[in-house]
């Protein structure tokens, strides 16, 4: 059986807060230690550019996210960790795979859908209205990225499930056309994942902006810790941990035994005061090393680009001889 191949992307739009932590970078993290498989990580800056975010900011993100995953342990001479524009061949792949695209595949991509209802909804007469060509084609950009390393399996969130099967259906059509080139990926739904809830009790989300940054300084992180919205109960009557977003956090950090024992506190009464106190110096503990180690490669950013260039390096040696593969297929070949 050939080894399984994974591959997680992340787009450059923010800064890493904690549930990105525990829903990707934690479990990523933890599979990139399994020498059986193959890990792809890649950060995703090309497919910032569909979201017209400011130049300025996907530099400081590139550099906070991949300081990020470093820091906190990313096994980068087994796994492969590079920007996704170190590889000018996953750029020519998009373009080819676009031929091979049916257009009413793409119409059906939910985040287009999303923006033209959003048009259909305030009454715009254009339902294309500010829909750029790069968010209409997204999809193919992130098949290209799938497709350049072979990938088996992607893990991804709901959300992101149909994308990996659009790559699917994009290789199907190229194989029938051109003959067997490439692998068939699978989508990895995270069952088990936490999604966190965020400061005003929403899903924790940049876009939201209720997120409690991962690497947020002590004072800050304590700071936000006790903003989390919670009800009006007072100390000593019993508490539902069920829709707690402070137990939801804990949880995710913690082992059974600790969570079990938190929530007999639950049922004790403890004050949310109390709680949310707990709660910072619990994650604190276990974020400072890796505060640490991150603080220090944001201050010397040429050793993250060091590792993303040499990760590029070895990203590319596949890169570069699968691509002649695929132009040979398709016809684009030296003459003589």
């Amino acid at each position: 059986m050939s080894q399984e191949v994974y591959l997680t992307g992340i787009t450059t739009t923010g800064t890493p807060h904690i549930g990105n932590y525990v829903g990707a970078i934690r479990p990523g993290i933890a599979a990139s230690k399994d020498l059986q498989t193959q890990h792809f990580y890649f950060l995703a800056d090309y497919h910032s550019l569909a979201k017209n975010e400011d130049p300025d900011k996907i530099v400081c993100s590139t550099l906070e996210i991949a300081a990020a995953w470093l820091a906190l342990g990313l096994d980068a001479e087994h796994a492969y960790f590079y920007r996704q524009s170190d590889i000018p061949e996953i750029l020519e792949l998009t373009w080819i795979l676009t031929g091979m695209t049916a257009k009413g595949l793409m119409n059906r991509a939910h985040s287009y859908k999303a923006s033209v209802a959003a048009n259909e909804e305030s009454g715009n007469k254009d339902p294309d209205q500010g829909i750029t060509m790069a968010l209409y084609s997204y999809p193919i950009l992130m098949a290209a990225d799938i497709l350049m390393f072979k990938s088996t399996k992607v893990p991804v969130g709901q959300d992101q499930k149909q994308h990996v099967e659009m790559a699917r259906d994009i290789a199907q059509r190229f194989n029938h056309h051109y003959g067997e080139t490439f692998v068939l990926p699978e989508a990895v739904i995270g069952e088990n994942t936490a999604v966190l809830k965020g400061l005003d009790g929403r899903k924790m989300s940049k876009s939201y902006n209720n997120t409690i940054p991962l690497f947020a300084d002590e004072k800050r992180l304590r700071k936000l810790i006790m903003k989390i919205k919670t009800n009006s109960l007072e100390p000593g009557e019993p508490k539902d941990t069920g829709d707690s977003t402070l137990f939801d956090i804990y949880k995710a950090f913690a082992s059974p035994d600790e969570t079990a024992e938190i929530a007999n506190r639950y049922a004790e009464g403890i004050a949310w005061g109390e709680m949310k106190q707990l709660l910072f110096e619990y994650i604190n503990d276990r974020i400072k090393p890796a505060r640490e180690e991150y603080e220090r490669l944001i201050a010397d950013p040429a050793i993250v680009e060091e590792q993303l260039r040499k990760g590029a390096v070895r990203a590319r040696e596949i890169a570069v001889p699968y691509l002649q593969q695929i132009r040979d297929a398709i016809g684009i070949r030296p003459l003589g």
